[in-house]
């Protein structure tokens, strides 16, 4: 029987036990290192649409391979550790499962018992006591972003609507862009970087900061289309934040304080209570 033809076998035999609820009870082994045996059940389903027979095979021959390889090396490895290294390996194991039980076991109580609800004052209080923290590191803007094609009707009327905060205008203008534009953009009304708006422009604002004193509105093209920029409000670098703009930080900077006392206060409750209920002692042994 050629290699190809034994590859066919495999698959076959794989995917009539993969359909065969009893077989499936009773697990079907594939290979064998040492007392370790992999069985079918336990290769992941990577066939594709349109495979055929001979490449589905090959795919798991394949990982038959990789498997007895890592077996083989394992055992072997196993077979020649020092005990120096055993031990460590052991140690290692017991302090990974550890952490990994200690995480969880936190991680339920957190959900349990922890206050994760943050109220306005908390922020705005936070916030007031460490402006410093809050120092902008772009320019930002409130905007609205505009690009339609060169031959869009009504240029005019859209260009003034852009220009005007009123709201019954940019209903209207809102209309119009769903109509023609490529882009329509308000970002929700919310602070943006600058550097986010410009690189849709054709080109570089060269000086923000200069640009946004001087810029209520903004109007360049390409060759196929234009591009309108109205600044609503705008923050430079190097000036606090605004506080909407740094909310979620806040929170979460408030959260994790929260988390950081919760486990504190949980690993002292457990010390303590072993303490007083004699479930703990220290052995003076010094002479």
């Amino acid at each position: 029987m050629t290699r190809l033809s034994s590859y066919i076998m495999l698959l076959i035999i794989v995917l009539s036990a993969c359909n065969n609820p009893n077989k499936i009870a009773n697990r079907l082994p594939v290979a064998k290192v040492g007392d370790n045996i992999l069985y079918y059940d336990q290769i992941p389903q990577v066939f594709q649409p349109g495979t055929t027979d001979a490449d589905s095979a090959a795919v798991i021959q394949n990982y038959i391979n990789r498997w007895a390889k890592k077996e083989l090396l394992l055992q072997k490895a196993e077979e020649n550790l020092t005990l120096a290294n055993r031990d460590e390996i052991a140690r290692q194991i017991e302090e990974t499962r550890a952490n990994l039980v200690i995480y969880q076991y936190q991680r339920q109580m957190m959900l349990e018992k922890m206050d994760t609800l943050i109220n306005n004052t908390e922020l705005e209080k936070y916030y007031s006591e460490n402006q410093a923290s809050f120092m902008l590191s772009s320019n930002i803007v409130k905007a609205l972003f505009i690009k339609i094609p060169m031959e869009t009707p009504n240029v005019a009327r859209i260009r003034l609507l852009a220009r005007t905060g009123e709201q019954n205008d940019l209903q209207e203008l809102e209309k119009l862009c769903y109509q023609f534009a490529d882009k329509f953009d308000d970002f929700n009304e919310e602070w943006v970087t600058l550097d986010r708006i410009s690189v849709e422009l054709p080109e570089e604002i060269n000086n923000q900061e200069s640009f946004l004193r001087r810029t209520s509105f903004y109007e360049t093209s390409d060759s196929d289309y234009l591009y309108f920029l109205t600044i609503r409000d705008y923050k430079l670098k190097s000036t606090l934040a605004p506080i909407e703009y740094v909310k979620e930080d806040i929170k979460r900077i408030i959260w994790n304080m929260r988390r950081i006392e919760f486990i504190q206060s949980l690993e002292n409750g457990i010390y303590n209570d072993a303490l007083k209920n004699n479930m703990f002692m220290i052995y003076n042994n010094q002479r």
